[in-house]
């Protein structure tokens, strides 16, 4: 497992369980978060608010970030748990009720260890 300390200046915030630091697509473990643009048709999404869960997922993006890689996704990816300030962004989505633990999507139980 590889840790990198980047700044927040570098950190877009794509979704509610998405971030971009210089390209890199980085989906956080274990979560999913509501769509932005609402649920297509024939999808089963995370019901709320698309736009709120990026918003909390923005106002947790400053100072230092540390990201653990853990594997890429189906769509190219990298998995990661992402940390701010040692606080695991993904438990805090999960706390403040803006995305849903997807137990499938949590490699090796990871955040399941570190969300109480």
């Amino acid at each position: 497992m590889i840790s990198v300390i980047l700044f927040a200046a570098a950190v877009t915030v794509v979704d509610g369980d998405t971030i971009r630091i210089d390209g890199e697509r980085i989906r956080l473990l274990g979560i999913d978060a509501p769509e932005m643009h609402g649920c297509r048709q024939g999808r089963v999404c995370v019901p709320g608010d698309g736009q709120a869960s990026k918003r909390n997922l923005e106002a947790m993006m400053g100072g230092e970030i540390s990201v653990q890689r853990v594997g890429q996704d189906r769509y190219g990816r990298t998995l990661a748990q992402v940390y701010v300030g040692g606080r695991n962004v993904a438990c805090e989505q999960l706390r403040r009720g803006q995305a849903v633990y997807v137990a499938k999507w949590d490699t090796g139980g990871r955040l399941a260890r570190e969300c109480p």
